[in-house]
């Protein structure tokens, strides 16, 4: 059974995900501060956590930030919050999904099957050495890319940035993730870097640059590649 640790002060909408979670046959527990919650996700070892930002105790990015020293448990924030500011730091400090309220149910859980299939393949991710779509491939381990059957020629640059998507799929990685990853700290706000380079992937590899398939722009916020 999937469990699910859900991170919320609010009894009402506490009460509608137990009901919703536990009639698909989730396992549940809930909390309604940031300390139970981090004392129930070791005891109880939970596969997803939904977590609230705004907790009577502490911020929803400080919970994130505890659980990241020593679990990579998928964490989707359930916010009030929208502004792109305060989405982008839930994200940088660990969180892989942000669902705004007031949220549909049937997306939640939507997104929720998705982070749990993200999981069960994540074991094969650090030996992932091949990633195969219709429209190319991609050798990680000869660094080298095939479309056609053809050799796709990619900079330094262009391969550093498309390696971080595709050993995380379907992860919204951040612009300030990737920019620090590939460009060093000094460039964390050139995000003109992020379009320019994704756009020539996006040339090379997609067989609609202009609707993008794989390599997927979240506004404001990142991007994330789907395979």
């Amino acid at each position: 059974m999937t469990r699910v640790l859900v991170v919320e002060d609010d009894p009402q909408l506490v009460r509608a995900l137990v009901i919703n979670l536990q009639a698909r046959h989730y396992g549940v527990d809930a909390a309604p501060d940031g300390a139970t919650a981090l004392r129930l996700a070791a005891a109880r070892q939970p596969d997803v956590v939904l977590l609230d930002l705004g907790l009577p105790d502490m911020d929803g990015a400080d919970v994130i930030k505890a659980l990241r020293g020593w679990t990579r448990v998928p964490i989707m924030v359930l916010s009030a919050r929208q502004s792109s500011d305060e989405k982008v730091a839930a994200l940088d400090a660990g969180a892989d999904d942000y669902v705004t309220k007031p949220f549909s149910m049937d997306e939640l859980l939507a997104r929720l099957r998705a982070a749990v299939r993200r999981t069960e393949d994540s074991p094969l991710v650090p030996e992932l050495t091949l990633v195969e779509t219709e429209d190319f491939s991609i050798d990680l381990r000869a660094k080298r890319v095939l479309r056609d059957g053809k050799d796709v020629r990619l900079t330094p640059t262009e391969w550093h940035l498309l390696e971080i998507l595709v050993t995380n799929p379907g992860r919204l990685i951040t612009q300030k993730q990737l920019l620090q990853e590939v460009w060093g700290v000094t460039q964390s706000n050139k995000t003109n870097y992020l379009r320019v380079y994704t756009a020539q992937l996006r040339r090379k590899l997609e067989a609609d640059p202009s609707h993008p398939r794989y390599l997927i722009t979240e506004p404001g916020m990142g991007y994330r590649f789907e395979g």
